[in-house]
């Protein structure tokens, strides 16, 4: 007697035979209860048969192979029954279900007649030993059918409703597993593995709870289930290349048994080339686009899952699928929805041709241009049609009259040229290359390659916008910058004109010429600067330590000579901040020659400047005109809005407000009509320079 198996099956057998009597007292006469039912009783007398086998010889190993054939059947028909519910309205599906049921009857069928002992049949297979590798291939067919259609089970049950399935699954796809693994090393060497064999009744055992589990929450066993293509195709390929695996290891054998002196080596080789042969074949995507076809024709009423479909084209439009660019994104999402295996795109430029943009695993010649005069180009944007290619080779009066260019018909490898249209008007085509796998196409494939190609059309047009933006962003701040560089000019120019103008009466006082000289000197300095500024591109320049109260009495004494005359005041010797000194002092000079604009000759600018905590602080004070609040809401800080008519340009304000908050700090203006005006500039202070 063998104590080890006898302990595991006897073990899985009273742990079979309570989850019964839980089970009998619970049911509620529903079918998926009745077949559960019927399943855990079968896996009971398994367990019971293999016990007794196991420690006392009787019955044979026959009866108990026989009982597992009966407890195999009756787990996959419970399994096919909880996937039931998605074959509804499909009968495609429904007949798919019958057929693999119809199969393991058969097999369960032949695998117990052979296991009876009937002299013709024993005379007909010539030699037991055959009888039984077909008893021991039969229960691994079993082992991997179970592994598929429970692996199909938990990925296609919501993912809200795992909590319900998942025990069963892990459950019962342990018991295939460990099944799989016996009947792998059984086949293979022709005789059961006495360790493994008896481990398989402790397995057995710590897969009973999990069944009961599952069974304790699903009394009604009314689960959703929803099964996807992907799965299916997943699913499918497992199970086939766990067939041909098994095949492959059986010819193997076969090699080695009879290919004499070389047989060990012809087998070592022949499984590796299979090995080779189905790594080929699942990373082939001519083979995957195949399968796809194949599944689409005859399982599933419609060809696309739209929600996947729709959540790849996302995907690839909005870059999160590699960092190609978005034209050869736009036509790898077109080719994949109907597994071309490339294609080219051209856009519309703004004369209404269509230029060459980009390709995807073309090398194909093209024509660089297609001409707005192209008769293909109105029909597509008013008719929106996909052009199959194909179709016009062979019935071009399908499209009535239309004109396709003759390159495009005579590249035997065009296929399929789609629109892209946003707003009503045609912004590109995409020409896809001929499939992978033939297929035909149809209302549906031609209706989502119009769907996806007006999403690719938006992302095209939004792309296209963006450029455009950058580009009118660029001349924008060249056109900002050269504003501010002619208004500093202008100021130049009026220092330059008083010079002129003043020249004639002092030219004789040497005091006069050597002011001259200085305001000359000053002039050339600041436009030197400032043709350097607008060869960078430069508004602020660079910063450095500025001492502001030595700015501001240079930028009174220049202003002096008009009136009134401002007059300075400062609490503090000197206070330092970081700006450029050209540009702080023709901030500082415009609103100082704007209070003297808005002053008559008889007012008074008053210019002070003083330190509170981290800041420094400039009024400049005017008695003059002043502004009202609406005034100062909407107009003074707009560009290239003067009240000085054709004398002003617009922007002294507005520079002020963008060069001091450039430097981190904030322009404050008080002013009411007939009162004057405050200009406040608040200044971050700086360090003071170390002496050099």
């Amino acid at each position: 007697m063998n104590s080890l198996p006898l302990y595991g099956y006897g073990l899985a057998c009273i742990a079979y035979t309570i989850l019964f009597l839980l089970l009998l007292t619970g049911w509620r006469a529903r079918f998926q209860g009745s077949q559960l039912l019927m399943a855990v009783g079968a896996s009971a007398l398994w367990s019971l048969a293999a016990a007794a086998h196991a420690g006392y010889g009787v019955p044979g190993l026959e009866i108990v192979w026989a009982t597992e054939v009966v407890r195999n059947l009756l787990w996959l028909f419970f399994v096919l029954h909880l996937l039931k519910p998605f074959a509804e309205g499909n009968p495609l599906y429904t007949r798919m279900l019958g057929y693999v049921r119809l199969g393991c009857l058969l097999l369960g069928f032949f695998m117990l007649v052979t296991l009876v002992d009937i002299p013709q049949l024993r005379n007909l297979l010539h030699d037991s030993a055959l009888q039984r590798d077909f008893s021991l291939i039969g229960q691994l067919l079993y082992a991997v059918l179970g592994m598929a259609l429970v692996e199909q089970l938990f990925r296609n049950t919501p993912v809200d409703q795992r909590w319900g399935i998942k025990h069963l699954c892990f459950g019962l796809g342990a018991l295939f597993v460990f099944d799989f693994y016996l009947y792998t090393d059984a086949v293979l060497f022709h005789r059961l593995d006495d360790a493994i064999w008896s481990a398989r009744g402790f397995v057995s055992t710590m897969a009973i709870p999990l069944i009961g589990i599952t069974a304790a929450r699903n009394p009604d066993w009314s689960l959703p289930v929803f099964l996807s293509r992907r799965m299916v195709l997943h699913s499918t390929t497992l199970f086939s290349a766990g067939l041909y695996m098994l095949l492959m290891a059986l010819v193997g054998y076969y090699i080695k048994l009879y290919g004499g002196e070389w047989g060990g080596v012809l087998q070592i080789a022949f499984l590796f080339g299979a090995v080779v042969v189905l790594v080929a074949l699942l990373f082939s995507g001519q083979f995957r686009a195949r399968t796809k076809v194949f599944f689409n024709k005859h399982f599933f009423s419609y060809r696309y899952d739209y929600r996947e479909e729709w959540l790849r084209v996302i995907g690839l439009l909005a870059g999160k699928q590699g960092d190609l660019p978005l034209n050869e994104r736009v036509i790898w999402a077109l080719a994949e929805i109907v597994e071309s295996s490339g294609g080219m795109l051209w856009t519309r430029s703004e004369k209404g041709a269509f230029r060459f943009r980009a390709r995807f695993n073309s090398q194909h010649t093209v024509e660089p241009l297609i001409e707005a005069s192209e008769p293909m180009l109105p029909f597509m944007e008013n008719q929106r049609w996909v052009i199959d290619l194909n179709e016009f080779r062979h019935a071009p009066d399908v499209y009535g009259d239309l004109a396709v260019p003759a390159w495009l018909v005579d590249n035997a490898d065009a296929w399929l040229i789609v629109p892209l249209v946003h707003d009503e008007r045609l912004l590109g085509v995409v020409m896809l290359l001929q499939p992978r796998a033939p297929q035909s196409i149809n209302w549906e494939n031609l209706d989502l390659l119009k769907t996806v190609g007006m999403q690719a059309a938006s992302y095209l047009a939004l792309n296209q916008a963006a450029e455009a933006l950058a580009e009118a962003r660029q001349f924008e701040g060249f056109n900002r910058l050269s504003a501010f560089v002619m208004h500093d000019l202008k100021n130049l120019i009026a220092q330059l004109s008083l010079v002129a103008k003043n020249a004639s009466r002092h030219k004789h006082n040497p005091e006069f010429i050597d002011d001259a000289i200085s305001t000359i000197e000053n002039a050339v300095l600041k436009m030197n600067r400032l043709m350097a500024q607008l060869k960078s591109a430069d508004i602020t320049g660079e910063n450095r330590p500025v001492d502001l109260v030595s700015e501001l009495r240079d930028v009174v004494t220049a202003k002096s000579a008009g009136r009134p005359s401002p007059a300075l005041a400062t609490e503090v010797a000197s206070a330092f901040v970081l700006a450029e000194p050209d540009r702080l002092s023709s901030v500082l000079g415009h609103v100082v020659q704007n209070a003297q604009d808005a002053t008559p000759p008889e007012g008074r600018i008053d210019v002070g400047l003083r330190v509170s905590g981290d800041h420094v602080i400039v009024d400049i004070r005017d008695t003059g005109s002043g502004m009202d609040a609406e005034f100062i809401k909407t107009r003074l800080f707009r560009p290239f809005d003067s009240t000085k008519g054709l004398t002003g340009m617009g922007i002294g304000a507005y520079e002020c407000r963008e060069v001091i908050s450039a430097l981190g700090g904030q322009v404050v203006v008080e002013s009411a009509p007939g009162r004057g005006t405050l200009f406040r500039i608040m200044l971050p202070l700086a360090d003071s320079p170390l002496p050099s």
